[in-house]
């Protein structure tokens, strides 16, 4: 995987794609609370004075990784901190094996078959740039589902929910608002997922590769973890303001276009609205990179393919 460093190991797609899949789900599995937590403080709105002439403005309702987590769990219940799980699952089946799984098939491509040495850090970054945006683009709807599912709170005694589940999410976005609805927020999300697949594989994989150049490191679970960890910080400080535009987008249908919630956003909220809910996300998208490669890692190697005797 990113970087597939020392002896050259032989994985086919298919095998990529399935150790790619089954890494990020058991990632998203893991995590998916501290998403939770991500998109409602993303979503949640600078909050005005309650009444005309109220000098004091009431408190956000959610506050900071726990408080938030707190909350959610208090009203409505732990297993809220799941919600959207089974899209997300969709999703990291789609989108976790594709983007995970063609990084090293792209990565030739644009370096070429007769290529030796280390791999330039420019074509790691235009490969996992590739590989996010193509992925994306396909497993959109099962995102779009997923925030709508999280953001949904508690809701008042007798309202029901827009949604009973994923299926029936997709079932009612597809024919209440059309088909094309399923790819709402397609633009931020395709601009997301590129630049913070460009981050997390290419700094995984630069990091991989600088640490091994060290004394006394070795491809092992140390080495992982800190490229692991380095690849969820460059991701969250590359990728939060996009990622604020199209959690927006996806759970508030107010926004006409990317610039119209990216503008509103900025006059509305400020330019820090932009990093907010930085500390979860960062605490979702570092250990998520942690468990997700510490087990690519390790599932991978059950695809190598030996060499014919």
């Amino acid at each position: 995987m990113p970087g597939d460093h020392g002896s050259k190991v032989d994985i086919s797609f298919a095998g990529r794609f399935t150790a790619s899949a089954i890494a990020a789900c058991f990632a998203e599995i893991c995590t998916i609370p501290l998403d939770t937590a991500k998109v409602r403080l993303q979503l949640q709105k600078n909050v005005v004075a309650a009444a005309a002439g109220d000098a004091a403005p009431a408190l956000p309702k959610y506050r900071g990784l726990l408080g938030t987590a707190a909350t959610i769990a208090r009203e409505e219940g732990a297993a809220a901190l799941w919600k959207g799980i089974v899209p997300g699952l969709h999703r990291q089946c789609i989108y976790g094996g594709l983007r995970i799984g063609l990084y090293e098939p792209v990565k030739s491509l644009y370096v070429g078959k007769d290529h030796v040495g280390d791999v330039p850090l420019s074509k790691k970054i235009a490969a996992a740039f590739t590989t996010g945006a193509i992925a994306i683009s396909i497993a959109n709807p099962t995102d779009l589902v997923k925030v709508r599912l999280q953001a949904e709170g508690k809701l008042a005694p007798g309202v029901p929910r827009r949604y009973t589940g994923a299926m029936d999410a997709y079932s009612k976005i597809a024919r209440q608002e059309g088909i094309a609805a399923l790819w709402t927020g397609l633009g931020p999300n395709v601009a997301r997922n590129a630049i913070i697949n460009a981050a997390e594989l290419a700094s995984y994989d630069q990091v991989k590769q600088t640490i091994l150049k060290l004394p006394g490191f070795k491809d092992d679970v140390v080495t992982h973890l800190f490229a692991g960890l380095g690849a969820g910080f460059f991701a969250v400080c590359v990728g939060s303001p996009v990622d604020v535009v199209k959690s927006r987008m996806m759970g508030d249908s107010a926004y006409k276009s990317t610039l119209d919630c990216f503008v509103k956003t900025l006059k509305n909220d400020g330019p820090l609205a932009f990093y907010k809910g930085f500390l979860p996300n960062f605490a979702r998208l570092g250990s998520w990179n942690v468990i997700m490669f510490l087990t690519l890692e390790q599932v991978q190697k059950l695809f190598v393919r030996k060499p014919a005797s």
